[in-house]
Order: C-alpha cells, then structure tokens, then sequence
C-alpha cells in the first residue's frame, strides 16, 4: 500500500487518508473519538453503504477491539450526512 494511504472497514477501497473517516481508541485510556488523539485507528468511507455495514456488523468494534459508544455512530451519520448533501456553490458569473 502505498503511503498515507488506508483502507475502508467496510468496503475495503484504498484510498488516501484524507478521504476517509477516522476514528481512534485513544491510548492509554481505551476511550473511543472520532478523528482525535494517538492510539488505535479505523478508517471508513463517508458513505451510507459503508457506515450502515460497519454499524450491522460490528467492524469497528473488532477493529479497534473496543465496545463503541453509539454517540460515536452519531456522529458518523451526521459528518454522512453533511457529505452527501450538496454545498452550495459560490463561484460569480
């Protein structure tokens, strides 16, 4: 894989970092955030398909070998959301 590339949870697409969602089992207190702090990592695709599958199966729950909170899958939805909604486009004419 090539570097600052990851690989999505659920749909297993390679892609680089940024493209995705980040959540991490923060060392050494084994708390669960989205994008924040050092510790374990998980990443996966902004998209409806890949959020509910990872939800249904508990692929972020084995991946980073922790109970995740369902503020957590919250928080997902709504940065889901926020991505597949269009932004309004500011360009003049």
């Amino acid at each position: 894989m090539k570097k600052n590339y990851r690989r999505c949870i659920s749909c297993r697409r390679v892609a680089p970092k940024e493209e995705f969602l980040r959540v991490v089992r923060t060392h050494p207190s084994r708390t669960v955030k989205l994008n924040q702090g050092m510790g374990r990592s998980a990443y996966i695709c902004p998209c409806e398909n890949c959020l509910k599958t990872a939800q249904h199966k508990n692929r972020l729950g084995r991946a980073l070998k922790a109970q995740i909170p369902e503020e957590i899958y919250e928080q997902l939805w709504e940065k889901v959301a926020q991505v597949s909604t269009p932004q309004p486009s500011t360009s003049a004419r």
